[in-house]
């Protein structure tokens, strides 16, 4: 994607409003043609920039905003033309690595950071949704690291792969059989591309709506569930996840505003689940339900 005429919307902010629009407005715009990025400036500012390689329909972006972060944050967003560029190598240059228990979530320009004993999980951006950079996902690698510490999973399945990052950690963490799912076919291309580069063995990739595919159903009952993605669809998949849950399996449910939880809870809770831990982070809720 190099020298390629592109569009840029940017937004100056608190640290906590660029990492919510960076998560939410990656998944709404993300795709091959769209990179997200919420990332601290050398002024000690921070920054949200969403780079599309074509032009993007300004009031539904500023609605998105405005959703998330308030009016006046929607109108303060500019947005122009940049230079032909590689954005997407732009995009990421102001992504530190990102650390989640053993976990080290990083770009290639990043290698550098990784520890010995570290656990690498080698994501690009712009790809699909999921880089590791935001709340979201960190819980998740947050609840993985800690549930591994206590009893191996060796069913897990991963819904709205995104990048495949929760996938790759599961299968690098665990070494079980992990089947990743996601509606997104660009996203399930991405996915393997990652678990590739990460040298991730034993996962399968499907292309499904929620849980709806063979492979899905032929691995089940599953000892653990990740599940990152946004409060419709998380209450929509309550009963499929308890169809496929192994007695005593844990689902991890992230992509939840504060908000929104306990409204994910309850119908989680109807469904025989029980609340393990909540954690919050960076203005976003993970939950931890065992079956």
């Amino acid at each position: 994607m190099t020298d390629v005429p592109t569009t840029v919307a940017r937004l100056t902010c608190d640290e906590p409003t660029a990492r919510r629009l960076a998560s939410t407005l990656g998944e709404i715009f993300g795709a091959g043609d769209t990179a997200c990025a919420a990332f601290e400036d050398a002024g000690g500012r921070w920054q949200l920039a969403i780079h599309f390689r074509e032009a993007p329909d300004e009031a539904a972006l500023r609605a998105q905003v405005a959703q998330v972060a308030g009016d006046d944050a929607a109108a303060a967003v500019a947005i122009e033309p940049v230079a032909p560029a590689d954005w997407v190598k732009e995009s990421l240059s102001g992504l530190a690595p990102i650390r989640a228990g053993r976990f080290i979530v990083h770009g290639a320009h990043d290698r550098a950071s990784v520890k010995p004993n570290d656990i690498s999980l080698e994501i690009e951006a712009a790809l699909a949704f999921g880089t590791g950079h935001h709340g979201t996902t960190r819980g998740c690698l947050l609840a993985l690291d800690a549930l591994a510490k206590r009893r191996r999973a060796r069913r897990v399945l991963d819904v709205g792969t995104g990048t495949g990052v929760l996938a790759i950690a599961a299968a690098k963490l665990l070494r079980s059989r992990v089947t990743a799912g996601d509606i997104d076919p660009l996203a399930v291309a991405a996915a393997r591309a990652n678990a590739r580069l990460n040298c991730a063995l034993g996962i399968t990739f499907v292309r499904a709506p929620g849980t709806q595919a063979r492979a899905i159903a032929i691995g089940a009952p599953y000892d653990l569930t990740l599940a990152n993605i946004l409060l419709g669809p998380l209450m929509r998949l309550a009963g499929p996840l308890r169809r496929i849950a192994a007695r005593g399996g844990r689902l991890v449910l992230s992509g939840l505003l504060p908000d929104h939880a306990n409204a994910a809870l309850a119908i989680y809770r109807a469904q025989g689940f029980a609340l393990e831990r909540r954690i919050r982070l960076e203005g976003w809720v993970t939950l931890v339900l065992k079956r």
